[in-house]
């Protein structure tokens, strides 16, 4: 999976794993020493901690997803600290997407920007699609 904005199409996680399982997102990204530039971890949660985390990182906070599958970015927070406890949850989110921490900043990543998740492979057939 990744996250692609709508209007501008950047491609803001190439990689995103969805926490589907009880164990992944129990989990979440604790006891791992990084994270991949490119590597995000979605969690359906309005809240998140930083407890046992070894690195820092941003966090994407995004609504429900509308009948096309996009969501809104309702809440980001930059460079979450290691071991700062929770992270107050955010009116509107439905889910959250942890990302390395500098990805927003790097991605131009705004409240109220839609986003949504797809595969690698719909981004490409549907660029195709609209270059005709």
């Amino acid at each position: 999976m990744q996250v692609r904005r709508i209007g501008d199409d950047a491609i803001v996680c190439p990689d995103l794993v969805l926490g589907e399982s009880f164990g992944q997102r129990f989990m979440g990204l604790m006891g791992r020493a990084d994270i991949d530039a490119d590597e995000g971890l979605y969690l359906p949660s309005s809240s998140i901690h930083m407890m046992f985390m070894r690195f820092p990182i941003d966090a994407l906070f995004v609504s429900k997803p509308d009948a096309s599958g996009q969501r809104t970015v309702v809440g980001m927070r930059e460079s979450l600290p290691p071991w700062r406890g929770i992270v107050m949850p955010v009116r509107g989110a439905e889910g959250v997407v942890e990302l390395e921490a500098g990805a927003l900043a790097r991605h131009s990543v705004s409240i109220d920007d839609t986003v949504v998740f797809e595969t690698a492979a719909a981004s490409v057939a549907e660029g195709a699609i609209s270059e005709d």
